[in-house]
């Protein structure tokens, strides 16, 4: 073990107190990229992230990407950029990581305020985004403040990359990355993204690999104006019903794609590959657990990581325009919009995926002889956490995914939770990283 790393380790578990507040304040500004009125407190995080790295020393810039694409009254939130050390003779580290979350409303089923962090008795703390991804976002900022305060000196030059678009599609970074690839980021020697999970709860992993993602909107809309049901029901083509026959074509209750020509795109499985999950730490168990349920589609291990990882997969998420607040209402929507991804895997590309999709739908919508007007496009696409390959190219040097959460986190969901030991003890795992890494020969 690098000689520096117990007292940095001890300092760690003595800001415990201090890193846990930290995360409390980060939670607490509700950074939801999606929705347009949360745009202030997108940039007010971003803002806070600076501050945090400025109050320990680092050398940071706010970098403004314009305006939204399709939303031009809309500013996208700044990359952080931020370089604590410059020192020729060290490793230069570039980390990645972002500080805007998902939606969340109490009454989505929260058992606590989503953007209050509370602790449990058995330390699981509860907030959005305590996990994906400002936990792993301050883990990088503690590593920063358990050195100083421990009087250890840092063992690389770390560069930092934080966005505020990741969870609607990392809009703007691309193009941003791409062009710091041989300015900013020129002297890169690798880059450490921490946004991902370990696949169980108690053996940390490496992930060296993601499904990619693309996301559909599909916008039906025909009466000029919601209607009432009791005069026109039954007299209009509903767009909501066109809209759930639709939805409900793409894909059967057992998981299974039902577009024409998706299966073809997949890259075979070899023996090889077939003969890997056997020996994977992880069961059943392991995955209702994640699930919180036993509504597991797979009945093995096997299975069920193969089509996690290995398989593509379509999921619909949602309707906008329908009525969706509690009690009843009798209206006709005179449009809406559904919303599905499906996750991509090898020799999958984005171009063929959009016109299989567009194709069946255009061809099934036809089958409905509905005078609605009927739309599928195309939202945002990626290979994988969006950022990830772009870095790689950018930069010419391997990304590492190091996770700091478990797979019992529940990202994206109610209840979203980080647990304290993994926070903690995540904070010198990475840190820890960057000592190892630092003695590594210089290229």
């Amino acid at each position: 073990m690098a000689p520096q790393l117990d007292p940095f380790f001890q300092k760690v578990d003595e800001l415990k107190q201090p890193f846990i507040e930290r995360l409390r304040e980060a939670v607490a500004i509700q950074s939801v990229s999606a929705q347009a009125e949360s745009r202030p407190d997108v940039v007010k995080m971003g803002h806070w992230v600076a501050d945090q790295l400025k109050t320990l020393g680092a050398e940071v810039e706010l970098r403004e990407l314009g305006k939204e694409p399709g939303r031009e009254h809309l500013d996208l939130p700044p990359v952080v950029l931020a370089r604590y050390g410059s020192d020729p003779k060290k490793r230069t580290i570039l980390v990645y990581g972002h500080y805007d979350v998902q939606p969340a409303e109490k009454e989505d089923g929260w058992a606590t305020e989503p953007f209050d962090l509370t602790v449990d008795e058995q330390g699981r703390m509860f907030g959005r985004g305590s996990t994906d991804d400002k936990g792993p976002v301050l883990g990088w900022i503690n590593i920063i403040d358990a050195h100083k305060q421990a009087g250890v000196e840092f063992p690389v030059n770390l560069l930092c990359c934080f966005e505020g678009m990741e969870e609607f599609g990392s809009l703007g970074l691309e193009e941003f990355v791409k062009a710091e690839g041989p300015k900013y980021f020129k002297d890169t020697d690798a880059v450490c993204i921490s946004d991902n999970y370990w696949l169980g709860t108690e053996k940390p992993c490496l992930t060296y690999g993601l499904r990619g993602c693309n996301y559909y909107s599909l916008t039906i809309s025909g009466p000029g104006q919601d209607l009432h049901s009791g005069v026109f029901g039954g007299t209009a083509h509903e767009p909501m019903t066109d809209l759930v026959t639709l939805l409900a074509k793409l894909v059967d209750c057992q998981g299974n794609i039902l577009i024409p020509g998706i299966k073809e795109l997949i890259a075979p499985v070899t023996d090889d590959e077939q003969g890997l999950y056997d020996a994977i730490t992880y069961s059943m168990d392991d995955f209702h657990i994640s699930l919180g349920s036993e509504t597991s589609i797979m009945p093995t291990k096997e299975g069920t990581l193969m089509r996690r990882w290995r398989f593509p997969s379509l999921s619909i998420h949602g309707v906008e325009g329908a009525y969706s607040a509690p009690g009843c209402k009798t209206v006709i929507p005179a449009k809406v919009l559904g919303k599905f991804s499906i996750r991509t895997v090898p020799n999958m590309q984005s171009e063929d995926v959009t016109r299989l999709v567009t194709e069946f739908i255009n061809a099934e919508a036809a089958k409905l002889q509905t005078k609605n007007k009927i739309e599928v496009a195309l939202m945002h696409d990626g290979k994988c956490i969006p950022i990830t390959l772009t870095f790689e190219e950018a930069t010419g040097k391997n990304v590492l995914l190091l996770p700091m959460g478990s797979s019992t986190d529940a990202p994206h969901s109610i209840n979203e939770k980080l647990d304290t030991r993994n926070y903690i003890e995540g904070t010198k795992l990475l840190g820890a990283y960057l000592h190892y890494v630092a003695e590594e020969p210089l290229n």
